[in-house]
């Protein structure tokens, strides 16, 4: 099951220093405005085996619009990362939707 978090869950988790938000678009994409704090982890070059590891946090994927959310968690699964299946639904397209600030 995939389980989801919303903006303000994202947010809260990010100011808590509780959250690891790896954000899968492509490294342009991300260049051009990402949330922040994010990590860039491109899905074109994802390893389920180098995701990292951060005691006490929880890692959280981001895209544009959720798509590629989905399939980095189908991926990371594959590759036996069971703790990787959250993501940011509404992912970037929501962020700015709601005036939220960007990195760039």
């Amino acid at each position: 099951m995939v389980e989801t978090v919303t903006r303000d869950e994202l947010k809260q988790g990010l100011a808590d220093g509780n959250i690891l938000l790896l954000d899968v678009r492509e490294p342009n994409e991300f260049a051009e405005g990402h949330i922040p704090g994010a990590v860039n982890f491109p899905l074109s070059t994802f390893d389920p085996q180098n995701l990292p590891r951060e005691a006490g946090k929880r890692i959280v994927f981001s895209c544009r619009s959720g798509q590629r959310t989905q399939r980095a968690i189908d991926m990371a699964r594959l590759g036996g990362r069971k703790d990787a299946d959250t993501h940011y639904a509404g992912s970037m397209n929501d962020w700015l939707a709601a005036g939220e600030p960007v990195e760039r």
